[in-house]
C-alpha cells in the first residue's frame, strides 16, 4: 500500500520544482531539500521528469521583447491640450495657498503639544464647601458648591508650590472662578476664609477651609 506521507512529499517536491509554492513554503521546501536526502532525491526526480518541457521554449527571448514590455509598463504621456498647463499651474497655486492657510491655523498646535489637564477637588472638613478645580495649561477654572462667605468676609484661593509659600490667586465670589495662571502638577490649592477684600499680608490670615493637590486627570 502506498504511504500517504510519501505521496505528500512527492506532491510537495513537484510543486517546488514547478514553482507553485508561495514564498514561505518554497523557502521551507528549499531548506528541507538541503537537509533531507530522501526529499532531495524526489526533487531531482521531478527535475528530470519535467526537463523535457523546456525544449519547447526558445533559448533566448525575442530581441524586441524588452521594448514591448517597457511600452506596456511606461506608455508615452498624453500631451495635454493647449492651455491645460495654465489651469494646472493655477490649480497647483490654489493647493499651495490652501496648504499655507491650513498650516498657519494648525501651527500653534504643531509647535506646542497640548498640556495635560490638571484637576483637584477641595472639600471642607464638614463638606459644606466643595470646590472642583481644573487647569488646562493656561486657564484655571474653579466651580464652587456651598454657601457664600459671611458678611465682611471673602474666600481666598491660594497655590502652594515646592517652597511651601502660599501665593494668592484671587478671591472666590459667586459660584464660578476663572483666572489665567502658571500652575503644574504637584502644587497644592488651598482656600482660606479672610476679611472682606482678602488678606492684606500676602499670606492666609484666617482658617484654611480646604486643600487639594493638582494632579493629571
Amino acid at each position: 500500500m502506498t504511504n500517504p506521507h510519501d505521496q505528500d512529499d512527492d506532491l510537495l517536491a513537484a510543486e517546488y520544482v514547478l514553482g507553485l509554492l508561495d514564498a514561505d513554503d518554497w523557502r521551507a521546501a528549499h531548506e528541507r531539500a538541503a537537509l533531507d536526502g530522501g526529499f532531495a532525491a524526489r526533487v531531482r526526480d521531478w527535475e528530470i521528469r519535467l526537463d523535457g518541457l523546456n525544449t519547447d521554449f526558445p533559448e533566448m527571448p525575442a530581441p524586441d521583447l524588452l521594448p514591448q514590455i517597457e511600452a506596456r509598463l511606461f506608455p508615452a504621456p498624453v500631451q495635454p491640450p493647449r492651455g491645460a498647463g495654465l489651469w494646472r499651474w493655477l490649480g497647483a497655486g490654489s493647493m499651495v495657498a490652501a496648504l499655507a492657510i491650513g498650516l498657519a491655523v494648525l501651527s500653534p498646535v504643531l509647535r506646542a503639544p497640548q498640556a495635560p489637564l490638571l484637576t483637584a477637588e477641595l472639600v471642607a472638613e464638614d463638606r459644606a464647601l466643595v470646590l472642583a478645580a481644573s487647569f488646562d495649561g493656561t486657564q484655571l477654572r474653579l466651580q464652587a458648591d456651598g454657601p457664600e462667605a459671611g458678611d465682611g468676609q471673602d474666600y481666598e484661593l491660594w497655590v502652594i508650590g515646592a517652597d511651601g509659600v502660599p501665593a494668592s490667586l484671587g478671591l472666590l465670589r459667586g459660584g464660578l472662578f476663572e483666572t489665567q495662571a502658571a500652575l503644574e502638577a504637584g502644587q497644592v490649592l488651598a482656600v482660606s476664609l479672610e476679611p472682606a477684600g482678602g488678606s492684606d499680608t500676602g499670606l492666609p490670615t484666617g482658617p484654611v477651609l480646604a486643600t487639594a493637590e493638582l494632579r493629571e486627570s
